[in-house]
């Protein structure tokens, strides 16, 4: 069935010439005079898209629009205005509007704005969607009406069909993966392999035969010939995380997979020809790694043809009540449990930190309450030790009490590692080294006490 627009204009000529040249682009068209109406509509009809003046009598576009998300509507709102550079409009795209359109009006750009609009709403609900059947909440939705959040996914919608090259940056634990998971199966290639290599996990020593294959006898172990990622990623996705550590020799051999499509595998002669789209994932300040010169810049250029920056969660604490909602739903039917939320007092504690191991780190916190919780309702008492010192990390070891000595190492533990991670940029080869611990410890012990999966 035809997507559904609603037009709300003060101007009856305005709503028919749209109407007009919407329905010959193939959308159904419904229309409103004011923004009264305009709500009416979209609470009954329930548009894929709203076309919404600024200026109109009664109600405008403005009230509209704070009132859409007050009740937590997510239709996608384009706004049509004459303004464009007034605080109206800034504020307006602040209040969560999609894009706006300038008067006179634009045909293509207003349709190709349009087309975008309804394609992010589309990717929106088919990530939300919950398979009842199987009674499980979908894990890999992303979660979040923040404006930072909103421009991702606005990207994602415009660039998932394409082939173009994606480096997804931000801090260890945003949600890099779930980004590069979005990409793929919204894009053509969704009903085709999704790949994932942790550059940063496989020994320098290795990384270039799981990339790319190996010939039998081609290294001591290498008692049969193997498939690379990149073979298995043909027509497919292939998500490089974690690409920042990759050695400069390895990397060579990437940047001719990127220029050529083509590769042999080690101990091979064959050249291996594949067809996969590529998105990397760091967590490093690469500029800075190249001026160091432990990453190539040709390199660089190549994988970074489209730049999605996904922002710390401290910087989007708005959606944190959000994550928590789903996350607790997800532990729930994993773990067999029926919780209603957290309280009002340990809300705040949670919205006040900083979360410097961003979204993974609030994963494990609300999974730790989950399991220890014995009630309906989650307090205080089921946070950890941090949190229960007002929000502080624990200062010494004298203010713990109350939990085995097992936890107590194991939160001591965490906190210095957190500290020390924090210290260094969340560089782990630096924070290694502080530590005084090798690097492959080091990614070890973060497993274990939940800093990372």
């Amino acid at each position: 069935m035809a997507k559904l627009v609603l037009v709300v204009d003060d101007e009856q000529s305005v709503r028919d010439a749209l109407s007009d040249i919407l329905s010959d682009s193939g959308y159904r068209v419904e229309c409103a005079s004011n923004g009264k109406e305009g709500l009416d509509l979209i609470e009954r009809l329930n548009p894929d898209a709203v076309l919404l003046d600024i200026r109109m009598p009664e109600m405008d576009g403005i009230k509209a629009l704070e009132i859409i998300n007050q009740r937590g509507q997510d239709v996608p709102v384009i706004l049509i205005t004459a303004y464009g550079t007034t605080e109206t409009t800034i504020e307006a795209m602040k209040l969560g509007a999609f894009d706006y359109v300038m008067k006179p009006l634009k045909i293509n750009e207003l349709l190709g704005t349009l087309k975008k609009a309804v394609e992010v709403r589309e990717m929106l609900q088919k990530a939300e969607h919950r398979d009842h059947k199987a009674n499980r909440v979908n894990k890999d939705i992303m979660i979040g009406q923040s404006p930072a959040m909103q421009n991702i996914y606005k990207t994602i919608g415009r660039i998932a069909n394409s082939n173009a090259t994606v480096l997804i940056r931000g801090e260890s634990g945003t949600g890099k993966e779930l980004v590069a998971r979005a990409i793929h199966f919204n894009s053509v290639r969704k009903n085709k392999n999704f790949v994932k290599i942790n550059c940063a996990s496989i020994p320098e020593n290795l990384l270039e035969s799981e990339l790319f294959g190996h010939e039998k006898g081609a290294f001591t172990g290498a008692v049969a010939s193997k498939q690379g990622k990149f073979e298995l990623a043909h027509l497919g996705t292939i998500f490089l995380d974690e690409i920042g550590e990759m050695s400069l020799s390895t990397q060579a051999k990437l940047l001719r997979v990127l220029q050529e499509r083509e590769f042999e595998r080690v101990g091979g002669t064959e050249t291996i020809r594949v067809d996969v789209r590529i998105v990397a994932a760091t967590n490093k300040d690469l500029e800075r790694s190249i001026d160091e010169g432990t990453f190539r810049e040709d390199l660089f250029y190549r994988i970074n043809v489209v730049d999605i920056v996904l922002p710390p969660l401290r910087d989007r604490k708005e959606d944190i009540p959000a994550l928590i909602d789903h996350i607790i739903k997800t532990c729930c039917l994993e773990h067999g449990k029926t919780i209603t939320g957290f309280s009002d007092e340990a809300m705040k504690l949670l919205e006040a930190y900083d979360w410097p191991g961003n979204i993974r780190e609030l994963k494990n916190v609300c999974e730790r309450a989950v399991l220890m919780s014995s009630g309906p309702l989650l307090t205080v008492s089921d946070l950890p030790l941090s949190f229960r010192k007002n929000g502080r990390r624990v200062e010494w070891l004298g203010e713990i009490q109350g939990d085995s000595l097992k936890e107590i190492v194991a939160e001591v533990e965490r906190e210095v590692i957190l500290k020390a991670l924090e210290e260094n940029n969340w560089n782990r080869s630096a924070t290694a080294q502080a530590l005084k611990i090798n690097r492959s410890s080091l990614y070890a012990k973060m497993k274990e006490l939940g800093i990372i999966e």
